[in-house]
Parts: C-alpha cells; structure tokens; sequence
C-alpha cells in the first residue's frame, strides 16, 4: 500500500476520531464558520500518554510581542495556537508513517528551561507575535550550537516576519550581517530536508482556516509560500522557517471535511520530513 493510500486512510481515522469526541463536548470557543471555535478543543488524552519514547511534539512557550517578556505570560496567547489538537493529530501520522517512536501527547517547552535541551526538535507557532527576552535568545543560541533544531510556523507577510527575526537577530547577532556565519536562505529543492522520506519538489501553499472557503491561500501580503532556513557551520540546517503558511491548520483539521486534503498531506509530509531530518543530521 502507497504511502499516499496510507496517509488518507489516516485522514479519515481521525475524522471518525475526533469527530465523535466533538459530538460530546464540542469545540468550544466562538463561531469560525464550519471549523467552530478558534482551536479545535482538547481531544481525550491517551492511554499511552506516559509512555517514554525516543521523540516528542515540543511545542515553544514564548512571551507575546509587547509583553516585554512578562505580562500574562501564561494566558491563552499565540504560542497556543491549534494546541493540543494540531499536535496530537499530526503525532498520529508520525506514528503511523515513520518507524519514529513517538510520544502519544505534546510535551510544552519554555525557552529559557534546561529542558529545552531534552528535545532535538521543537516547534513554534505564529512567531510573527514573539518577543524572546535575553535569557531565552542566549539560550536558545546554545541549544542551536549543541545541535537543536526549531520548526517555525504560521506567519504571513511583512510585518510579522520583521517581528520574528527581531528576536532571531538576537539570537544570532551575526545573521544576514556582512561576513557573518549565519544566514536566512530560501531552501533549494535539492535540499535533503525535502527528500528524507517524501519527495517534496512540487510544494505549494497550504493555507489557513481564516482562509475558509480558499478561494485564496495568502494572508496579508504573504502572497507566496517561503521555505526559508538557517544552517550552522556544518551546513546543517537549524532553524526550518515555513513563512507565509499555515501548517499547524491542516494537521489541526485534518479530521474536518471542510478542509482539503492536499493542503492536510502536504502538511504531514514537511513535519515528518523535518523530524526525521534533525534527527538524522
């Protein structure tokens, strides 16, 4: 059986899934169309969810932009965007996909904590709001030199990439400076991040919900996809930077049948992709 037939199969188990779990309690929040409230609710956790595995969804808990590192660090903000249920979803198809052993449920990460370098990969969602402080750029710079490596995701346009790279700026005081070790590229197709496991030449623009019903796939002026990336002296890549698109939206919804299923598959792909690749490089 294709890799393609298995992936739908999956699609469908977590429609069946998640779907019934709705019927009982609902995805709260306030009306977003056909998708419900904001975020898809929390799904059952797992009996498995204890188990100890050789990888983990780590999720990124940053301080919002204008925060200034503090005020109402822990309430509900950007860095929980599609949390839990994008995370849980997507682990299904990691699980499902991949010879991975992967943790059944998310294991939340602050920037600043020694644990952050527990986890050779981690994820942060709508970095177009962060603003890291010290602690954390100095961190996070050491936990890229021991070899870390940072999938960001679901930010459009101009004005949110400036924010996102005012804290990666600091977290490397030499990227895109004249002479500099460190630099943001646009990712070749020949890269080995798009060929681990899938073939990822012909990408294209997975879109939102707010873009409900996608007659088009931008927000802002995030007009086109950017598979953007820094590498390190080895050239590893570090810090995979997916611009101008929405991921964490197809995994959340990968259960909904207002939601394409090429945007879902093609989103699956890049994750275990990405995974796959910072644990093998």
């Amino acid at each position: 059986m294709s890799r393609r037939v298995i992936l739908g199969v999956i699609v469908a188990m977590l429609f069946v899934w998640t779907s019934s779990f709705a019927f009982q309690r609902g995805f709260g929040g306030r009306s977003r169309g056909p998708f419900g409230g904001r975020d898809g609710g929390d799904p059952p956790l797992p009996a498995d969810a204890n188990e100890k595995t050789e990888w983990a969804f780590a999720r990124l808990r940053y301080p919002q932009w204008g925060s200034g590192g503090g005020g109402g660090y822990y309430r509900r903000q950007s860095w929980q965007t599609d949390y839990p249920k994008a995370d849980r979803q997507f682990v299904q198809g990691v699980r499902r996909l991949s010879r991975v052993n992967a943790k059944s449920i998310e294991q939340v990460i602050d920037p600043e904590s020694v644990e952050l370098f527990n986890w050779p990969w981690v994820y942060a969602v709508e970095v177009g709001h962060w603003e890291l402080t010290e602690k954390q750029c100095k961190n996070l710079r050491e936990y890229f030199d021991r070899g870390g490596f940072l999938m960001v995701d679901d930010f459009h346009g101009t004005e949110e990439w400036e924010i996102f790279m005012a804290s990666m700026t600091r977290i490397f005081p030499e990227l895109n400076q004249p002479g500099g070790t460190r630099t943001v590229v646009d990712l070749e197709n020949k890269d080995a991040i798009f060929h681990i496991i899938y073939d990822l030449d012909n990408r294209f623009q997975v879109p939102g919900t707010v873009n409900y019903p996608f007659t088009k796939t931008y927000e802002f002026d995030g007009y086109e996809a950017k598979w953007r990336g820094i590498y390190d002296d080895k050239h590893r890549l570090i810090v995979a930077i997916c611009h101008n698109m929405d991921l964490g939206d197809a995994w959340e919804w990968a259960d909904s049948p207002h939601y394409p299923e090429k945007f879902t598959s093609l989103a699956y792909r890049i994750g275990i992709n990405y995974i796959v690749y910072s644990m093998t490089h």
